[in-house]
């Protein structure tokens, strides 16, 4: 399949076919130049795209890797490694850097904060993955290709002096996302079904929210009610967070079937 004919299928809209591009050229790159090559930070429901325009591409999964810094990142990038480099040793050959900006406690920015601090500066959002805002300091990765004008030249945001430095990766300040292990029976795995524990809604109204298209199943839009779920997929919603199929069990005597759910936010 042609790369037009391959954007034709994965794309959903003008701005994710640009950014679906930039994914297969960089793929392209290190395919014919045997050489490790990186996009910029995609969101999940960008990843989720990009994905299936690779599996589309027939790229092997052992082509590329996710990165963002740490385990729970929902912002990455894919690294796609040429027949020289395995994904065990990727990481050293990551484009990722690790920056803390130090401010006075009683300033205590938030992500929007920085985010805007950074925008005033030029830096584009594609440039930047998470943004671990804390009381008296922010953690943020970003591309080789920026971190060295952000020690030079970010020192302020809003009223708050920074100390810009770079770190070790290890040195991050990570999240620790709280979840919730919830465990129930279904009458059966469809979406709206599921959604309805996940959410803690009547599961008609979880029919309605689904359809309505603020439900998302791996990070792409559903609007399916019916749409059957296993172990693994991820269901999010505006407004609700999300929650993850971590296992399905057995059938009960009443037809019923046992999942267990970690719910996030």
């Amino acid at each position: 399949m042609d790369k037009t004919k391959l954007l034709d299928k994965a794309a959903k809209s003008g701005d994710e076919r640009l950014i679906l591009a930039h994914v297969l050229d960089k793929l392209e790159q290190s395919r014919n130049r045997n050489i490790p090559t990186a996009t910029d930070f995609l969101s999940p429901q960008e990843r989720a795209s990009a994905e299936t325009l690779l599996r589309l591409a027939g790229a092997r999964e052992t082509e590329y890797v996710s990165l963002g810094g740490y385990e729970g990142a929902e912002r990455r990038i894919f690294l796609f490694l040429p027949d020289w480099l395995d994904q065990e040793s990727a990481a050293e050959q990551s484009p990722l850097r690790c920056l803390r900006a130090k401010y006075r406690p009683e300033y205590d920015l938030t992500h929007r904060d920085i985010l805007g601090s950074l925008m005033g500066m030029g830096i584009t959002r594609e440039k930047t993955g998470d943004i671990l805002a804390g009381k008296e300091s922010c953690d943020l990765i970003v591309l080789e290709g920026v971190a060295d004008f952000l020690l030079q030249s970010w020192d302020q945001a809003g009223r708050a002096k920074l100390s810009v430095s770079a770190i070790d990766v290890s040195e991050l300040s990570a999240p620790e996302e709280s979840c919730q292990e919830v465990r129930d029976t279904v009458m059966s795995l469809r979406l709206d079904a599921v959604a309805s524990t996940g959410f803690k809604m009547a599961r008609g109204k979880a029919a309605s929210l689904i359809e309505s298209g603020k439900v998302q199943v791996n990070w792409q839009e559903c609007t399916k009610p019916d749409r059957l779920l296993a172990e693994g997929d991820t269901v999010s919603a505006r407004g609700l967070g999300k929650f993850l199929v971590e296992a399905v069990g057995g059938v009960t005597k009443k037809g019923r079937t046992s999942i267990v759910l970690k719910r996030y936010g």
